[in-house]
């Protein structure tokens, strides 16, 4: 017989989540030699594990997990080692699942049980976990029925084996939901979901964390979507995006999290709220390239729902909205969530009951000035122009008709919301002057005075006129297509703001052109100037000048068609850290090397000139020894650091062919991509 607790010991390692897990990598060993050769007639199980992990950690599985997995299979029978084969079997089933090879995983699915029985694991944990993989994979290939019934036969084994608060029982149910919501069955799937969430808060030391419950909700987000229940299935949905944000917050990086996001896109998709669901799709598509390659079901899948989603958008003049996320467990929340509140409950009723003609055609949303617009209001936000509040917007026509006393009525309800919601001896949040009258940020708006208050435009300069376009600033643009829009069934809102979220090419071309020169000039000629003749107000400005000008090109590098523009002087570096914590981010590691420049600066530019080496001294940041050196120094090796991380993205994005790392000798190879000869556009 085989030693079964050894064997568990390997399985329950690595199959305690549901089956759509993928493997996770936890070992930064090379997979090369992972192997024995068949003249040592042995295998080394978890020097297998070790090599396969080593593969996935460096993302390479598309390409090397294969070969791997089959020569492991060769191995471990040449070895006589059924426990091993068994092992490779069920990591097989799972890779092959993930890559779409359903076919080929009916041989492995037979196989696995076959060997499970020859070696009489009937009615052990190794049997459920086992046949829990197998029904899986039958499900993916959809074959229903055998799945079925494989998850039956472990419902009954896990039952008598496992105990009644583990998570592979969770697994099972959680499985099982899938399998009813794929053939049809909405009901019964909700109730294994709701039977596999109770398991794992029983089981869970923090549920706010829990990426197996987040999983689940993911799973029940959709199935109250397929029942009509859209609002309940958003609440799960965003619950889902607080435990992975949490989750991230303490370095766990689950597989997971794109599901996540798809399941979040998919329902506002369904809320017409197609901006925001393209934002998720394309999240979400990152990931699973970055993690799984393009050659992918799962690839294939959610590209086609991103198009589908990028095409809805642009029909309805919806811009495409970033994801934001905020943990499960903050206790207070957000301007952006106490104006949705605030709409829902308070708005969206009384539109409907006072105005019912005119319900349909008005958008609503929160946008504009504002740290709530941004998405970074916290405790300090609220000592002035904070509360619960949102913007109507009309067409010129209907404002023409209900303006005014739609207004009033804002006023009203407005009145009567804070009355009701705020907290006894909480504190006032004064209205300041800025934020009353022509200037005020709420109540109701014709759409061009909107965006003419903002921007000075009532709706965004052409495409074919640079001069424009260049005339207003990054931060301008922030403001007005910031925060979220709740409903525009008309789409006459969404598609201007649209209009000033797509700026043209030639554009952002000159932009990265201009910052190139800007960061050249400021960072790596001047600073070393100023430095050298004892001048540290001069190099101070100097810094600043470099700063702004790079956090401007990061954002114009990941371009603000996708991830929005850079807002203005306050908030920069902390939409920076927001963009740089996003897995597929450009120049992402930039941020933290600014920020060090930042701190060093007062050092560098206002120490005795005759204890400062100047520029040229040291190599790369991440070669230098800080402790060594001068913080001027340290200030250079991190500026040229930073330039060459900005030609390696130039040369990958095609916009240069030069190793050149003075930023100013860039400026053409970026400006041969321009296609318009308008002189606005190009340096002299």
């Amino acid at each position: 017989m085989v030693d079964e607790e050894a064997l568990l010991a390997q399985f329950t390692a690595r199959f305690d989540q549901d089956a759509e897990h993928a493997v996770t990598a936890q070992t930064d060993e090379t997979a090369s030699d992972e192997t024995q050769s068949d003249a040592e007639a042995t295998f080394d199980t978890d020097r297998f594990l070790q090599g396969l992990d080593a593969i996935f950690a460096r993302h390479t599985a598309a390409s090397e997990a294969a070969p791997y997995l089959e020569q492991a299979m060769i191995d471990a029978e040449n070895a006589g080692d059924e426990a091993g084969l068994l092992t490779v079997l069920n990591e097989t089933m799972g890779f092959y699942r993930s890559q779409g090879w359903h076919e080929k995983n009916q041989w492995i699915v037979q196989r696995a049980i076959e060997l499970a029985l020859r070696m009489g694991l009937e009615g052990t944990e190794i049997w459920a976990t086992t046949l829990i993989n197998c029904a899986t994979a039958m499900r993916a290939a959809q074959h229903y029925d055998q799945a079925e019934d494989l998850y039956t036969q472990a419902l009954q084994c896990a039952e008598n084996v496992y105990p009644p608060k583990d998570r592979r029982i969770a697994a099972l149910h959680n499985n099982l939901s899938m399998l009813y919501q794929e053939t049809g069955r909405p009901e019964a799937a909700e109730r294994e979901l709701r039977e596999t969430m109770r398991v794992l808060r029983e089981a869970s030391d923090d549920p706010s964390t829990d990426i197996d419950l987040a999983s689940s909700c993911t799973n029940l987000a959709l199935t109250l979507l397929d029942e009509g229940k859209t609002d309940d299935a958003r609440d799960y949905a965003d619950k889902v995006l607080a435990i992975h944000t949490a989750a991230r917050a303490q370095g766990v990086d689950s597989a997971h999290y794109a599901a996540a996001l798809a399941g979040a896109a998919q329902v506002r998709f369904a809320q017409r709220q197609y901006g925001e669901a393209a934002g998720y799709y394309r999240e979400a598509l990152n990931l699973i390239e970055d993690r799984y390659g393009k050659d992918t079901d799962y690839w294939r899948t959610t590209e086609e729902n991103l198009r589908k989603a990028l095409d809805a958008a642009k029909t309805a003049g919806q811009s495409i909205d970033e994801p934001t996320h905020r943990t499960a467990d903050n206790p207070m929340p957000n301007g952006m969530e106490l104006a949705r509140d605030f709409w829902k409950q308070a708005g969206k009723p009384m539109l409907l009951e006072r105005y019912p003609r005119y319900a349909g055609r008005i958008a609503a949303g929160l946008v504009g000035y504002g740290s709530e617009c941004f998405g970074f209001d916290d405790a300090y936000s609220r000592d002035h122009d904070f509360g619960p509040r949102f913007c109507l917007w009309l067409t010129d026509e209907d404002y023409a008709a209900i303006g005014e006393s739609l207004q009033r009525d804002y006023e009203r309800i407005a009145a009567a919301w804070r009355a009701e919601h705020t907290a006894p001896g909480a504190p006032h949040s004064p209205t300041t002057p800025r934020a009353q009258g022509a200037t005020r940020r709420d109540g109701v708006f014709r759409i061009g005075d909107f965006f003419e208050g903002i921007t000075g435009y009532r709706k965004a300069p052409a495409q074919d006129a640079p001069h424009e376009w260049l005339m207003l600033s990054e931060s301008t643009l922030a403001t007005a297509t910031n925060g979220r829009v709740f409903a525009d069934a008309l789409g006459a809102f969404s598609s201007t703001r649209q209009g000033f979220t797509f700026m043209p090419e030639d554009v952002r071309l000159s932009l990265i052109s201009r910052r190139l020169g800007m960061i050249a000039q400021a960072g790596q000629y001047n600073l070393p100037r100023m430095l050298k003749r004892g001048d540290g107000p001069a190099a101070m400005a100097s810094i600043h000048e470099f700063a702004q000008a790079t956090v401007s090109l990061v954002f114009l590098i990941n371009n603000p068609a996708s991830v929005g523009y850079a807002p203005y002087y306050k908030w920069r570096f902390a939409a920076l850290r927001r963009l740089s914590a996003r897995m597929v981010t450009r120049l992402a590691d930039v941020c933290g090397q600014l920020e060090e420049v930042l701190e060093l600066a007062s050092a560098a530019c206002f120490a005795d000139a005759d204890s400062v080496t100047h520029a040229g001294s040291t190599g790369p940041a991440d070669s230098v020894d800080s402790a060594q050196v001068s913080p001027a120094d340290r200030v250079h090796a991190i500026i040229e650091h930073i330039c060459a991380e900005i030609v390696g993205e130039l040369r990958r994005e095609g916009l240069t062919e030069s190793d050149e790392t003075f930023l100013e000798w860039q400026r053409p190879y970026v400006e041969e991509h321009i296609v318009s000869d308008a002189p606005c556009l190009h340096s002299l």
